[in-house]
């Protein structure tokens, strides 16, 4: 289709959608899901991140369709909205790497207790607690640093209750399992 022929259908199938129509919303996504798809990977830079970034943007581009006022402002309206997801996509990760790096230092180098020496056995769980995976490390510093509960880590995390709770079940279990290695290759060193 020539560029101004496109452009009216576009706005022919935005109009249609913001009227209720499945079909117009239907052919509207299969329209530009590949557009937005490549503007959220331009952004993002991960394939991954760009189909979550993009599947958001849809729902909020679903439920705001009804109140776009110029059908013919449907892509600018679209590629802001997923501008919008990508920013804020890119902010949570930024916090992401700042929080993984914080844990990092403070499970290699904890503040100094009182009673001077560190024991064996508390750098054993520092070392256990490092090697865990990102989201596990986060969940666990948390609760037991922090004393948080599972619904405040939840919040802090912006992940569900259960989530939460099933990250510190793993965490635990490779802490557990860390520790036992650890006291098996100490017995046949000793």
């Amino acid at each position: 289709m020539p560029d101004a022929t496109q452009r009216l259908f576009h706005e022919y199938l935005a109009a249609s959608a913001r009227a209720g129509s499945r079909i117009a919303l239907d052919q509207l996504a299969q329209q530009f899901q590949p557009r937005l798809l490549a503007h959220a990977r331009r952004l993002t830079g991960s394939a991954d991140a760009a189909q979550d970034v993009v599947q958001e943007s849809w729902l909020e581009i679903v439920r705001g369709l009804p109140r776009l006022d110029d059908s013919a402002a449907f892509p600018a309206w679209a590629f802001r909205i997923v501008s919008r997801r990508c920013a804020k996509w890119i902010r949570r990760m930024q916090r992401q790497r700042q929080l993984d790096a914080q844990l990092a230092a403070e499970a290699l180098d904890p503040p100094q207790q009182n009673e001077g020496e560190q024991t064996a056995d508390a750098q054993r769980v520092r070392q256990a607690i490092a090697a865990l995976p990102h989201d596990q490390r986060a969940a666990i510093a948390l609760f037991y640093l922090e004393d948080m509960t599972v619904a405040e880590i939840a919040i802090a995390l912006n992940t569900p209750a259960g989530t939460v709770k099933t990250r510190l079940m793993h965490a635990r279990d490779k802490i557990r399992r860390s520790l036992d290695l650890k006291e098996k290759v100490d017995e046949r060193a000793g």
